[in-house]
């Protein structure tokens, strides 16, 4: 008598099929369709995960841009100043304090702005 797999046959593509549960017409209920949705929406997970990074730094850059520029700096002459004043700081914290903080993002300002100046003459 040979052995069936039916059991674990069945277990293995129920964790597929709940995956797929939502999709359109026969992508969630034939075991092909699933398999080739799945795995193309996988892949366009992986890279949405890379891409959601690539994107949250243009975001800081643009805030960042706005709001030097509102004090009178480029974004590159504000950098310069901040690394020649010693202030070390990455973007993400930097778009925040000047979202949210103006005060603090004047005084970050000012340090680049008489750093970016005392070096250059």
């Amino acid at each position: 008598m040979r052995a069936k797999s039916v059991v674990y046959t069945r277990q293995r593509k129920k964790k597929w099929f709940r995956r797929a549960k939502g999709a359109y017409a026969t992508k969630s209920t034939r075991w092909r369709m699933v398999i080739q949705h799945l795995e193309m929406s996988m892949r366009h997970m992986y890279r949405g995960r890379k891409d959601k990074k690539r994107d949250l730094r243009a975001i800081w850059i643009q805030r960042i841009n706005a709001a030097a520029r509102a004090e009178g700096l480029s974004y590159s002459r504000f950098f310069s100043g901040l690394k020649k004043a010693g202030i070390v700081l990455d973007r993400k914290v930097l778009a925040t304090v000047a979202a949210e903080d103006q005060a603090a993002f004047q005084k970050l300002a000012s340090l680049a702005r008489e750093h970016a100046v005392a070096k250059a003459a």
